[in-house]
């Protein structure tokens, strides 16, 4: 076999290395177009668990990388005059330039070929080679020539950064948040090797304008970030190896594969410098695909092997790069957070790190966070414990004069369960047992405001009396036995309406006894749907005075929140999208006049619904389609709904359009509360595949959201809340007298299932080579 590769960085080098231990007879050449000790940066950080993963796969290349390594635990947040540090994190890091020269040792002593300072711009270099690696970096020559087929995407991200160097030493991966005259800067840093250490330096568009550092030569901008952060610097001067400032690109592509040739590493994919992973997608890029090279049959099929196979973790990674790149990005909305919820912010921003891991490893930081959750509780106006304060999830809540008692939510979810509009049985099962499971709120399923509002034949209504009896009765039911609060949502279906039961086919036009539909636009949500009749001002009218009565009779059933749903492309948010509303008229065009129509509905309810009692709206932050919402979109949505009165938003996203293309994941949804909650400075609820109590007490904890609501969790568990609140020993929870033994029964259990669960992870978690070498040099106790 006869092996090309394109580009002698560690992807390359490392693949170089596998392929050719698996096949010694093998014909293996590296081209690379650098001298072999040039190198773009200083050092490259691993985790443990990528080390353990080298020393699988090549023990000589992995000792002595490890034997280079500068090994730490802790990370170090400098933010607004403290530090906070928290352990437990097993890093480790190395000279780049040092871990190129270990790699090609060892790829010489395998009999691998390398050439340097070979600049191969086409095919026929390698033209007799059966397998091609193209490893040439983030600015892939053969990437680009093969454009069309690979069909890369750059995102190039907004921040401006620059990777410098310095003698300074450092005991801990180091972030400091600097504010300064222009604006915030940061710098990433670690030590990779004794007296030297590496310093990526980032910062927004217009600080960097404001602080004059276009047009700055290298040496020039070194001298700018040494005054800026000469106080920690300490007198070290800060080093310079092409350390230009540039906006990192994002990369994804379509194919990774073409004929024989196959991308690796950042040819094919990038992933953002503040999770530290570049170096170790590309070294397990080359892992993956040695193993396909072992294990199939054919070279082809090894190649779809690795393509198909190293996709979804490399999406994976890439997708928590995107949210710590955008965490920093945006650091400014976290600016006037308290240092210790900053510092937590930090932690938990990629989601890889959440309340209870942090909690097992750094205790005493999480400690102080909860005490500094505690105090803004005690600082709007509750009387809450602040030495040993509950969990954020069970802290208290107050919108206007409605109090809650926790923090967890019941989602609104549709039942499609109703008769004529008349909820039934079912629904006082469902909502009764729910409350009495300990969920703060409760909010019903989109309830119609007329029958031709409504999504499906089984959609809740609030239109007659009949509707209004059923309701009070699930309210009294609620009110007498728990001591949750119950939210009404109101809604109108649109252009989305007469439509099957979800589990008959979701939003498929029913085919038979349907109704007539109305939305901003006739536009139909798939082709074959039902056109809608586009709202003119006298149905407008009816439509609003439709809303007003169903409130009205809301407030005569005793809910204690109203909640006007703009979202999920029912009429309102038809209104509000630009995908869904293509009018010419004052209610069409630019956001303002789109969120017109929606903004006079909810005026409307806030001038019947009772001035003491909140109201809050559902929003769809995102439509996930070229065109439609964005995040700052929403961020004005909110503002806007705010200045009518608004206490709470709703943050949900998409499903306005059918082909929407959402990136799912755990807590997918809650970026845009976060965005909405800290652009807009109004009180949040996020939702979106949120499912245990951990990660709601990340949200909270890091200021992402007020209240988090949960869906499907509440469908199979209606003692979810009453679960959790044993786990995290919040004795407070309320509980109706009858299921008191029970209570008692969960919470004694829970103490000692937690302490079993802490202790097991405790002694599952092998030691971290930081702390192995530091047992190791710990001087002999004295005789």
């Amino acid at each position: 076999m006869k092996v090309a590769i394109i580009g002698g960085g560690p992807a390359g080098l490392y693949a170089a290395i596998l392929l050719k231990k698996q096949r010694p007879g093998a014909d293996i050449t590296v081209y690379e177009r650098n001298r072999a000790d040039d190198t773009f940066g200083f050092g490259v950080v691993f985790s443990d668990a990528t080390l353990d993963n080298f020393e699988k796969h090549d023990l000589p290349s992995y000792r002595r990388i490890t034997q280079e390594f500068a090994y730490w635990d802790d990370i170090a947040v400098h933010f607004r005059g403290t530090v906070h540090r928290v352990g437990g994190n097993g890093f480790c890091g190395c000279s780049r330039s040092k871990l190129l020269l270990i790699l090609q040792e060892r790829a010489r002593e395998l009999g691998v070929v390398l050439h340097f300072e070979v600049d191969i711009d086409d095919e026929t270099r390698f033209a007799d080679a059966d397998l091609v690696l193209i490893a040439d970096g983030i600015n892939s020559r053969f990437r680009e020539k093969y454009i069309d087929h690979f069909q890369p995407e750059v995102d190039l991200r907004s921040n401006k950064f620059a990777w410098m160097g310095s003698t300074k030493p450092l005991d801990a991966f180091t972030f400091i948040f600097q504010e300064t005259e222009w604006g915030p800067f940061i710098a990433h840093a670690y030590q990779y090797e004794a007296g030297h250490s590496t310093w990526i330096f980032e910062t927004d568009p217009e600080t960097f304008e404001r602080a004059g550092l276009t047009g700055l030569d290298e040496t020039q901008s070194a001298a700018r970030m040494a005054e800026i952060f000469g106080w920690f610097l300490d007198g070290h001067k800060l080093l310079i190896n092409r350390s230009m400032w540039r906006n990192f690109p994002m990369i994804r592509s379509k194919r990774w594969v073409k004929d024989n040739m196959v991308l690796l590493g950042d040819a094919k994919a990038s992933a953002h410098f503040s999770i530290g992973s570049g170096t170790k997608l590309a070294m397990e890029d080359a892992i993956v695909l040695a193993e396909a090279m072992e294990k199939a049959p054919s070279i082809e099929a090894a190649l779809d092997v690795y393509e198909q196979g190293r996709r979804e973790e490399v999406e994976k990674t890439q997708h928590a790069a995107d949210v710590s790149l955008v965490w920093f990005e945006h650091v400014d909305r976290f600016w006037d957070f308290d240092p210790v919820q900053f510092a937590f912010g930090v932690m938990t921003r990629s989601k890889a790190i959440t309340y209870d891991n942090l909690k097992l490893r750094a205790p005493d930081f999480v400690a102080e966070v909860e005490k500094s959750f505690a105090r803004q509780v005690r600082d709007s106006g509750f009387d809450v414990d602040t030495k040993k304060p509950a969990v954020p999830l069970f802290q208290p809540f107050r919108l206007r004069e409605m109090e809650i008692a926790n923090r967890a939510v019941m989602s609104p979810m549709c039942m499609y369960s109703a008769k004529e509009g008349v909820p039934t049985d079912f629904h006082l099962v469902h909502y009764g047992s729910r409350a009495i499971g300990g969920a703060g709120l409760i909010f019903t399923e989109m309830t119609c405001v007329s029958r031709d509002a409504r999504i499906t034949p089984g959609c809740t209504g609030l239109w007659n009396d009949e509707q209004e009896a059923a309701w009070r009765r699930i309210v009294d039911f609620v009110h007498g036995n728990s001591a949750a609060k119950i939210c009404l949502q109101l809604g109108h279906a649109g252009r989305k309406g007469a439509t099957k039961l979800m589990w008959d086919g979701m939003d498929r036009p029913l085919d038979e006894g349907g109704w007539d539909v109305f939305s901003a636009s006739p536009l139909p949500y798939f082709p074959d749907s039902q056109v809608p009749r586009e709202l003119d001002r006298a149905g407008m009218n009816a439509v609003r005075d439709a809303f007003v009565a169903s409130a009205e009779r809301g407030e005569r059933c005793g809910f204690d929140m109203l909640e006007l749903h703009c979202a999920h492309g029912y009429l309102l948010a038809s209104f509000i999208s630009p995908l869904t509303n293509t009018r010419t008229d004052e209610y069409g065009g630019s956001l303002d006049n789109r969120l017109r129509f929606p903004r006079e509905i909810f005026e409307a309810l806030r001038a019947v619904w009772p001035s003491h009692k909140p109201m809050s709206v559902r929003i769809s932050a995102t439509d996930w389609a070229d065109g439609g919402i964005t995040g700052d979109d929403a961020v004005a949505v909110a503002r806007a709904f705010a200045e009518a009165g608004v206490d709470l938003v709703d943050v949900s996203t998409g499903q306005t359009v059918r082909d929407a293309q959402p990136i799912y994941g755990r807590m997918f949804q809650t970026p845009f509360s976060d965005q909405v909650r800290n652009e807009a400075r109004v009180a949040t609820m996020c939702v979106g595949n949120i499912t245990t109590a951990d990660q709601a007490n990340t949200i909270l904890a890091a200021g992402r959201a007020d209240l988090v609501a949960l869906g499907r969790p509440h469908l199979v568990d209606p003692f979810f809340t009453m679960r959790a609140a044993a786990w995290y020993g919040a004795k407070d929870a309320f509980c109706p007298p009858q299921y008191l033994p029970g209570m008692d029964q969960i919470f004694r259990n829970s103490v000692r299932d937690r302490q079993d669960l802490e202790e097991l992870r405790i002694k599952a978690k092998p030691k971290t080579r930081a702390e192995l070498k530091a047992e190791t040099t710990k001087p002999l106790a004295a005789e």
